[in-house]
């Protein structure tokens, strides 16, 4: 695969347009769930694991409209959330990437493993994924380098890690994890707890998460239905693997 490079344009963004992606009444309820984190023995977290492809809209939208929630109450307070941005994405024998949904996936799949490297605070990469997925729902997934401004964070590290090369061999990381994951995925999003793979019950993630928590800090998240998904059919909808 070719090196792109990285050319980071910043525009003045607008109040309304911050908001809409990561509110300051959502960031503040979130900073609270992380300082709750805090009081959480570590050893008692759940391991949360989301492999994903970045312009699979059915990723999309379970990163946009359903993980967000995670971070929207206190159940982020005894989740380690690990995001693995490769998803379906193929080595061919002369080891160039055929990403499933073009060259665009391509390249935003190495900047979001270079969001998380660069930000390892999953509040900071969670933020930014999460602007770059809502842009892909609307259509705009072109427009992702305006999430520099609408989350406020420095394009610097990650335009370094981007032309560096080093977003490549995170990826390339992201390719051996994930293709040796047991059972193999079947499709994305691949959601994984504590080494579970929910497979098609991956939409009822946050059952499963308290059902794994054995803490004495019980989330009040776990005692309502704040997580329910509405299927749309009895099929969950996925980017299925070729």
């Amino acid at each position: 695969m070719a090196s792109t490079r990285l050319i980071v344009v910043l525009g003045f963004i607008s109040t309304c347009f911050l908001g809409m992606f990561w509110s300051l009444s959502e960031a503040n309820n979130h900073v609270s769930a992380l300082k709750d984190s805090s009081v959480v023995d570590s050893q008692d977290k759940v391991n949360l694991s989301v492999y994903y492809e970045s312009l699979c809209p059915f990723c999309a939208n379970f990163i946009v409209n359903h993980l967000v929630k995670i971070f929207r109450t206190d159940l982020i307070g005894i989740v380690n959330l690990r995001l693995v941005p490769w998803g379906n994405t193929q080595i061919s024998p002369n080891t160039s990437w055929i990403c499933q949904h073009g060259p665009d996936e391509c390249q935003l799949d190495v900047v979001e493993a270079c969001a998380i490297k660069e930000w390892p605070a999953v509040d900071t990469h969670f933020k930014f994924i999460h602007c770059v997925e809502t842009l892909h729902l609307m259509n705009r997934h072109t427009d992702w380098q305006s999430c520099f401004g609408s989350t406020g964070l420095d394009p610097k590290p990650l335009e370094i890690c981007y032309n560096s090369g080093l977003g490549y061999k995170l990826e390339k990381a992201y390719a051996d994890e994930t293709t040796g994951l047991n059972p193999r995925h079947r499709f994305v999003p691949w959601v994984v707890v504590n080494n579970q793979p929910l497979q098609e019950d991956f939409q009822k993630f946050a059952d499963y998460i308290c059902k794994a928590y054995r803490g004495n800090k019980k989330p009040e998240a776990c005692k309502t239905s704040s997580f329910e998904i509405e299927a749309t059919s009895s099929t969950p909808q996925v980017c299925y693997a070729a």
